[in-house]
């Protein structure tokens, strides 16, 4: 992978970081930020043992990741906590938070527990070519459950969850390693968990 510019990697995450900032204001994901990928970017994010889910192509990740996986969170915040640039490879990391847009009874914020992220791949022309997310599904279902208890979790993310639970299809969910391509731009992704995680 080449190497870019820290000057212009740091503009392409304050542009991310401003897209998002819109688009958590207005709750349209796909019209503030599908303008930063490639026409040929994928993304995608693990849903547990068993399955996947992958959208190739702006198309895909503008009308599943950010548009049909999106709704029932159109109002949710992904603040973020810390972002690391490799310039030499042209990666990203972001350490996000996930909020609800409502609150508990005793004024609390609903926010899944732990932390997420998301792992960038730079394409240039300040796009995005590729994009993996991470985080603690036990902590998300657990949230779910909770704003479920409370009536207060969106119609179509229980819808989602559903589907997923009689083993319907929902756009781009595969089963696991059986995307079309995921599997080979995840070369490296153990070899750089353990040195995130482990340092070596």
């Amino acid at each position: 992978m080449p190497a870019y510019p820290r000057q212009e990697l740091e503009e392409m995450v304050a542009r991310w970081l401003a897209a998002n900032g819109r688009a958590e204001r207005e709750g349209n994901w796909a019209k503030h930020l599908g303008a930063l990928y490639t026409d040929d970017a994928e993304y995608g994010w693990n849903l547990g043992p068993d399955l996947e889910f992958l959208a190739r192509g702006r198309k895909e990740i503008e009308e599943w990741a950010l548009g049909i996986h999106m709704q029932g969170f159109e109002q949710w915040r992904y603040p973020y906590e810390k972002i690391l640039i490799d310039d030499q490879q042209g990666e990203v990391i972001g350490f996000w938070r996930q909020v609800a847009p409502v609150k508990r009874d005793d004024g609390r914020d609903y926010q899944v527990a732990g932390i997420g992220g998301s792992w960038f791949r730079y394409g240039g022309q300040f796009r995005w070519c590729w994009q993996r997310d991470f985080f603690d599904l036990g902590n998300v279902r657990a949230l779910f459950m909770e704003l479920a208890a409370d009536g207060r979790l969106e119609s179509p993310v229980k819808q989602r969850i559903r589907r997923l639970a009689r083993g319907e299809s929902l756009p781009g969910v595969y089963p696991l390693g059986a995307s079309p391509s995921l599997g080979k731009k995840l070369k490296g992704w153990w070899a750089m968990a353990r040195i995130v995680v482990l340092g070596r």
